[in-house]
Order: structure tokens, then sequence, then C-alpha cells
């Protein structure tokens, strides 16, 4: 069949052909071949010798192909990621969703196998599991690479590398994200600083950083140990109870705490403001730090000013009353 294997009769033609002496071309007109594919035939399954013609025999020819498609035939089945049918399922499925977030989706298949693999893979399992190209494996794992989502291993077993996804991939993928979110706000910042803040690109600039500052705060890791947080949050508790300014001596008085206890929950909040979000600590800054008092109030950057002052005519309209 033109453009399908050669077939036993195909290589009796090509024999006696050549021995003939009729050249690439014209045999491959006959067989309605590519002139390329009746020289590869000769190149790979004829008898070495000097003389093409003499030593293309169709018997040998047939055999060493025959060879040679079962040498390329794995002698089981390949494994797949996932191992079990419902595994590459999964895998399939799975990269299909993060590829709908925008993964690209050769990157989503090598990071789910990845995910899922007990012990990392090197690029030729990858290649092989997923039956794709090695430059498509080494294009998603620099990507992966780049994102932070994926460690490379030393392999036991040889010289090749294992790539693997690692217990802190959540953390530095978490971290990474934090830090590109704290850099855009920082930019928004310039942004205004050169269209100015009362532009429309300034009113949209002073949005998106203000958006992104809260992600970055929310987002960053907190290097505070667990019971000062505890602490902080009780501090704000208090604040808020108590409905005016205190200083850190009256908080540790009225907590029944050390002072140096609640000295250590307001330099909490002041290192991470996210804890009392959507409120702040606002603390005076004209008398000295151990006479400093601090109080509650809302975070500026919730409310628009024009929230600010609807909320304000309404209180003064209540007062009025």
């Amino acid at each position: 069949m033109p453009g399908g294997r050669l077939t036993p009769e195909d290589r009796r033609q090509i024999a006696v052909w050549l021995a003939d002496g009729l050249g690439y071309a014209e045999i491959g007109r006959r067989l309605g071949r590519p002139t390329s594919t009746i020289s590869r035939e000769v190149a790979r399954n004829g008898v070495p010798a000097d003389s093409r013609s003499a030593h293309y025999l169709a018997e040998h020819a047939q055999q060493a192909a025959g060879d040679r498609a079962r040498r390329r035939k794995p002698s089981r089945a390949d494994p797949a990621p996932g191992g079990s049918t419902a595994g590459r399922e999964f895998v399939e499925h799975f990269a299909a969703l993060l590829a709908a977030t925008g993964l690209p989706r050769m990157t989503a298949r090598v990071f789910v196998a990845l995910l899922t693999a007990d012990a990392g893979l090197t690029s030729a399992d990858l290649v092989r599991d997923l039956r794709v190209s090695p430059a498509s494996v080494s294009k998603a794992i620099a990507y992966l690479e780049s994102m932070q989502l994926v460690v490379r291993q030393p392999d036991a077993g040889g010289r090749r590398e294992r790539y693997a996804v690692d217990d802190d991939v959540w953390l530095r993928a978490w971290q990474a994200d934090t830090s590109a979110h704290t850099e855009i706000a920082t930019a928004t910042r310039r942004g205004i600083e050169i269209f100015g803040a009362e532009s429309t690109a300034g009113a949209r600039l002073k949005q998106m950083g203000q958006f992104f500052g809260r992600l970055s705060e929310h987002m960053g890791g907190s290097t505070l140990a667990e019971p000062v947080v505890y602490d902080a949050l009780t501090v704000l508790a208090a604040l808020m109870y108590a409905a005016r300014p205190l200083t850190a001596a009256d908080l540790a008085k009225a907590l029944g705490w050390p002072r140096k206890r609640a000295v250590a929950a307001l330099d909490a909040i002041e290192q991470q403001p996210a804890i009392a979000d959507p409120f702040a600590v606002q603390s005076t800054g004209d008398v000295a730090p151990a006479e400093s008092q601090y109080a509650l109030v809302a975070r500026s950057d919730r409310l628009s000013p024009a929230q600010q002052a609807a909320l304000a005519d309404g209180a003064t309209a209540r007062a009025r009353k």
C-alpha cells in the first residue's frame, strides 16, 4: 500500500530492480513511494557491502525489518502516571483543572505526574509515562522551576537527576506570590507619583496597590510565635472593649500580664498589621514610647472617602435627633 510499510513483495521487487541497475528514484516511482523510503530501506536492511545492487536480499531485508520492529516494541505495557486506570484518569482530569487556571496543559500534566509519584521522576520517566517528547518535558520542568514548584534531586541509580514535588512546595509558592504582590504594590505607588493621585490612572493604581498590599499582608509568612499572636488578639479585644486609648502599662494591669508581655503583643501588631485587619492600632507619637497610648481605629483603606463621609453624615444626623 503506498505510504504504508513495505511488504515482502515490495522488498522482492526492490531486490530485482536493484539487480537490474535501476536507481532509487525509479524504484520509488514504480512502487509509488518517495525516493527517501527506498534509500532508507536499502541502508537499514541491506547486507553491508560495496555494491548496493548485489547485496540487497529480500529475505534478509524482511528479517532485519522484523527484528527492528520487535526491538522497538516494549516487552510490557508502558507504565503511565498514576499506575492504575483510576490513577491515570485522575492525573489527566486534575491536569485539565490546573490548565483551566492558566497553567499550560503540558506543564500541568508534568506537575500532576510528579505530584502523584512516590519518589520523583527522571526526565526519561516523564517522557515514557506521559508519551511526550523530551523537549516538551524540558520546557515544562523549566516553567515549574521558575515557579518553585519542583526541585531537583540526585538519582541514586545513575547520573540523571530526578524531579520531585517536596513538602515545602506550597510554602515556597506562597512566599513567591507574596513577594510578587509586594513588588506590585510598591510599583503602584511609584505610578501614583508619576501620574498624580487625582488623575484617573492614579486612582486606578491606588485601588490596585491597596488590593495587592492587602494580599501581601495576609499571605506574608509570619515569623511570630503562636502565643504572641494570641496575645495580640487579646490586646485588640481589650482596646475595643475599653473604647479609649490605653498605654502598655494600662493594658498589662487590666489583663494581669507583665508589662513586657503587653509590649510584645503591641509590637506583634505593628510588625504584622494583618493581625488587626480590618482595624489598625494607632499610637500617639508625641510622647515617650513608655507613655504612648494605643487606640483601635478602622483601617482608612477599607473605606473610600465617599463612604467615610456618608457614615460621618449619618452619625451627625443621629446626634441631632
